[in-house]
């Protein structure tokens, strides 16, 4: 059996009452990737929060399930490891904290088996992927997102992703605010992940669809799935835009 992210009806509502989510549903299979796409306020980025378990929004209404584990009253570090991964749209700076020694613990709080990977070992493998991404050679020596660009930033999020290999993973707009070249280089360090995992791609435009084919794609529009299909969907959006599914 496929192992698999399932949210059934979810609502969500910020801490002060006010619901964001109007039951959303979806069933993400590992393997496949799931494009969501919709304007301004139309709750990905809340979709993305709640899934991982955002303090500052409450679930009134549905579950979140990681292979039929219920995890939807976990604590986001419970719900990381039972597989979640999130790449958040706006990556914090954490001064004073080493990145290459924070990727480390997240990699060995992350393993189910084995021994914990040793700091040379794990730089390898560190130097290794952040070559992938084009990243500078004093990455090792860097504070968790301190000093980095924003392109820095979210190529930072896709390498803890590359590290990390969780069984699922919603990344939330990793595309905005990059140039080509780093667009590309993200793309294609998604793209080389050797290992099956299933992905919820949120963006606002097609332009990363050109390098990531998905399977899927829905359309969210004032908290709800208005639309899914497959990338067709995606094409006919940038032709004619959200109006049609703003009603």
């Amino acid at each position: 059996m496929n192992k698999s992210l399932k949210i059934t009806n979810l609502h969500a509502s910020t801490t002060e009452g006010k619901e964001i989510l109007h039951g959303v549903s979806l069933t993400v299979k590992k393997g496949e990737i799931h494009a969501i796409m919709g304007p301004n306020g139309a709750g990905k980025s809340t979709f993305a929060q709640v899934i991982m378990g955002h303090p500052g929004f409450k679930i009134t209404q549905g579950k979140i399930e990681i292979d039929g584990t219920n995890i939807t009253a976990l604590s986001p570090d419970q719900r990381a490891k039972n597989g979640l991964f999130l790449g958040s749209q706006y990556p914090v700076e954490v001064p004073g904290v080493n990145f290459a020694s924070f990727l480390r613990m997240a990699v060995n709080e992350n393993r189910k088996v084995g021994k914990k990977i040793s700091p040379l070992a794990f730089r390898q493998q560190l130097s290794d992927q952040a070559q992938h991404l084009a990243f500078s050679k004093d990455i090792i020596g860097r504070a968790l997102n301190e000093g980095f660009s924003g392109g820095e930033k979210k190529k930072a999020e896709i390498l803890q992703l590359a590290l990390i290999k969780p069984e699922f993973a919603v990344l939330d707009e990793p595309d905005s605010g990059l140039d080509v070249d780093a667009l590309r280089y993200i793309a294609k360090t998604i793209l080389s992940l050797d290992y099956p995992f299933g992905l919820i791609l949120i963006t606002h435009y097609q332009r990363i669809l050109h390098y990531i084919k998905p399977d899927f794609v829905h359309i969210m529009i004032k908290g709800k799935i208005a639309e899914s299909g497959d990338e067709t969907l995606a094409k006919e959006i940038e032709k004619k835009g959200y109006k049609q599914y703003n009603k």
